[in-house]
């Protein structure tokens, strides 16, 4: 074993989450009268957090005055439609079961609310994750390191026993300021050609979950 611990993004890397924010983006675009935007559009919008996703998406960005509403009206939208058509992208229910048969600890990290995060863990991962971190008051989103220092903290492992997988710039970042290895999956949000842009180009990449297993 090469590490100890797994820490993994959630959307984009476990969860194919990308429909059902983009279904509640055009909900509240069209409620507000604004026009929509395409599923390769909100791919690009996410990864940094609901704030961020809303600012993308309307018209007139932090700038336009209903954008505290429309956050707000986003958000609880979300809440009660984020599993419809969400799931496990393939192969990645495995994969977590034998990380877990192996004794690998595993963590998710993501830019959603801990409460949202909790739930998604437990309704797909319960008893494959160790620890789920999200978003709070005390904890800066990603690419800040605070979330990853958080789970390993939970998971009491260094940061020398620690790898990251995720599958956007965000991500890179995130490990990169973590101070740990980043693994770039290619089956979520952003290709190759776009993370290596961002200066991806010296992690290791894998098109399938399982090869993940080859590399810790």
């Amino acid at each position: 074993m090469k590490y100890k611990a797994v820490i993994f993004d959630m959307d984009g890397t476990l969860l194919n989450t990308i429909e059902d924010i983009t279904d509640s983006v055009n909900f509240i675009l069209r409620k507000y009268q604004m026009p929509e935007r395409t599923l390769d559009e909100i791919k690009h919008f996410v990864g940094n957090s609901a704030v961020k996703l809303i600012e993308r998406a309307i018209v007139g960005g932090k700038e336009n005055p209903l954008f505290d509403k429309i956050l707000s009206d986003y958000e609880a939208y979300y809440v009660e439609h984020c599993n419809i058509k969400t799931g496990p992208y393939e192969h990645i229910v495995e994969l977590l079961r034998e990380l877990k048969k192996r004794g690998y600890k595993v963590a998710i990290v993501s830019n959603k609310s801990m409460d949202g995060v909790q739930e998604l863990k437990n309704v797909y991962f319960n008893g494959l994750a160790d620890v789920a971190v999200g978003v709070t008051e005390d904890l800066n989103r990603k690419p800040a390191p605070d979330e990853c220092l958080e789970a390993m903290r939970l998971l009491a492992v260094d940061k020398k026993d620690c790898v990251y997988v995720g599958d956007s710039d965000v991500d890179h970042m995130t490990a990169l300021n973590t101070g740990i290895p980043c693994i770039s999956c290619l089956w979520g949000f952003r290709t190759k050609e776009e993370l290596i842009e961002a200066g991806a180009g010296s992690n290791a990449f894998v098109s399938d979950p399982l090869e993940i297993l080859d590399l810790v």
